[in-house]
């Protein structure tokens, strides 16, 4: 019998919780993506590919689909009703954990967005999936990723950085965690 950390991820996922629904981009949502990741933030931030136009949209969906075939990733677009997606919030599979990320697009920060989606992301992954701990890898001067981390309960690791380089730039992320309750 196989265990639930080794099965592929549902085809299908629509999470809500927390004022939120977390749902599978579609092909309704590409004109959407480049208003929420073509932005200096997020292109700093993240790996998200910059610039984000329509065929990095394009792009994206395509890629959300071969990882969440897999079994590596889950993409799901961040909405309030299951309309409009206002970011997106990422699921992965790491070597000793699963990993959490997330992006919201600069027209809909400040309204909690991304601490609800970790929120709603950390109950999926320890009471569907069987996680045993989950992370989320930052930078430390991302203030607002940390303000994220501390408020969905997660904790600075002491463990050594993940440093790397990535746009031409250098990175060291901090590697935050959440224990299975």
């Amino acid at each position: 019998m196989s265990s639930p950390m080794s099965s592929p991820f549902p085809e299908r996922i629509r999470l809500s919780g927390e004022g939120l629904v977390l749902r599978d981009w579609t092909e309704d949502d590409l004109p959407a993506m480049p208003d929420l990741f073509d932005h200096p933030d997020i292109a700093y931030w993240t790996p998200i590919v910059s610039p984000f136009d329509e065929a990095a949209a394009h792009a994206r969906l395509d890629r959300d689909r071969r990882l969440r075939a897999d079994g590596t990733a889950i993409l799901l677009a961040i909405t309030v009703d299951g309309g409009a997606p206002l970011g997106e919030a990422m699921l992965r599979r790491a070597p000793d954990a699963m990993e959490i990320g997330y992006a919201v697009g600069p027209a809909h920060r400040g309204q909690g967005l991304a601490v609800r989606a970790v929120r709603v992301m950390t109950a999926y992954a320890f009471d569907r999936l069987g996680a045993e701990r989950l992370i989320l890898e930052l930078e430390a001067e991302n203030t607002a990723s940390v303000a994220v981390a501390t408020k969905a309960g997660f904790r600075l690791l002491d463990v050594p950085l993940i440093t790397g380089e990535e746009k031409g730039r250098p990175y060291a992320l901090q590697t935050w965690g959440l224990p299975r309750p």
